[in-house]
């Protein structure tokens, strides 16, 4: 396990310098999907992290972003975003970072986040806590909802904006605020580092989430769906919390939901 996370630490680094380096220069932008972009960052970095990953762990399957991994029969899979925040990225908005998480036979057991603007290099390992720059970190002890600073994201091209909007509404007032930075692995660090109470959301990839949910959990947080169900990193959804706010945050999702529902069954009818 230690030359797994140690490698990931190295790898995400060295990525991460890359990045850091090209934010500084004009930006090279092409799109997948209308509002969904790409740039030269994001393929240099994940053609990085891929050619190490091979390197050191010839036979382990990648998923990555960009589509550069590759498939194969092993046990071990590493999930990688090579820069987690594009959008923020491409407009000079310096909240971004990588991010590579290992997963065995389907349950993460290794996650980096490096942001490299700020130096925050965040590691857990399961069953061995979670850390940054080396010192251990712990989820909040706030146990009020009206007490919880939230964030939330809103992927360019999803679906079920409306439905998002609502949780936003609806928790905006019941909580002391809600920010939306624009890089769900950062979102999920700072709940592991005692930044944020909670952090949901919608539309999320594997490689968005991986790392983040392992340094959630081994801060002492907790992480499911929305509705309190076990958390599937192949789901398209998450809620991670310090633990104190879930089942109330849970409430308020199922709550909105169910009316968002009913309100769209009536207009449909």
């Amino acid at each position: 396990m230690e030359n797994f996370l140690s490698t990931a630490v190295e790898i995400a680094r060295e990525a991460g310098a890359l990045v850091a380096e090209l934010f500084k220069r004009p930006k090279e932008i092409s799109y997948k999907r209308p509002s969904d972009l790409v740039t030269n960052a994001d393929r240099r970095s994940e053609a990085l992290i891929i050619q190490r990953l091979r390197n050191h762990f010839p036979g382990q399957a990648i998923v990555a972003e960009e589509g550069g991994g590759a498939q194969t029969s092993s046990e071990y899979c590493w999930y990688v975003d090579p820069l987690d925040g594009t959008t923020n990225f491409a407009h000079g908005f310096a909240v971004f970072c990588v991010t590579l998480g290992l997963a065995y036979r389907g349950e993460v057991i290794a996650g980096v986040v490096f942001d490299p603007i700020r130096d925050e290099l965040f590691t857990a390992e399961r069953g061995s806590g979670a850390f940054l720059n080396g010192q251990r970190i712990r989820v909040s002890p706030v146990n009020k909802l009206s007490e919880s600073l939230l964030a939330t994201g809103f992927p360019p091209f999803a679906s079920n904006h409306d439905l998002n909007i609502q949780f936003y509404f609806r928790l905006t007032k019941l909580s002391h605020g809600i920010r939306r930075a624009g890089s769900a692995a950062l979102d999920l660090c700072s709940v592991a580092a005692g930044r944020f109470e909670g952090f949901w959301e919608l539309k999320l990839n594997p490689w968005d989430k991986a790392a983040g949910t392992l340094l959630v959990t081994e801060a002492g947080g907790r992480v499911s769906g929305l509705t309190g169900g076990p958390f599937q990193l192949l789901a398209d959804e998450v809620f991670a919390s310090n633990g104190h706010v879930h089942d109330e945050m849970c409430s308020v999702f199922s709550e909105v939901m169910a009316e968002y529902r009913g309100a769209k069954g009536k207009g449909e009818g």
